[in-house]
């Protein structure tokens, strides 16, 4: 399984970012192989729209499950549709929050908020 996480810099004992749409980067990690791979969030920088491109590039990824603070709805949506799950982190590194995922100990993210549209967020 691929499970995507927003993250502050390309390695595993990062921390995760707090906003979706606007990371620097998404580390798309493999539960099979445990092999991590970062990519640069090219819509971080979008005037608008950034949340909806950065679910859709996860969910051309191929990614099943999202590990993320928070998501804002068009986000959402677009994850949704392509089948991916949203769980709630708690605070940890990526990596602390791979291991509570794989556990079990991670509730899914039911808290949508509206958006920032436009309004920064991170």
């Amino acid at each position: 399984m691929k499970i995507a996480l927003p993250v502050n810099n390309k390695s595993d004992d990062t921390d995760i970012c707090v906003s979706f749409g606007r990371t620097p980067y998404l580390m798309i990690y493999d539960t099979q192989t445990k092999q991590s791979h970062f990519f640069d969030n090219a819509a971080a920088d979008s005037p608008g729209g950034a949340g909806i491109k950065t679910a859709q590039f996860v969910a051309d990824q191929g990614v099943e499950a999202v590990l993320t603070p928070r998501c804002g709805e068009n986000s959402a949506q677009v994850l949704k549709a392509a089948g991916v799950k949203l769980y709630k982190t708690t605070g940890d590194s990526a990596a602390g929050e791979i291991e509570k995922f794989a556990a079990g100990g991670l509730a899914e993210l039911n808290d949508i908020h509206p958006g920032f549209h436009g309004h920064g967020g991170r």
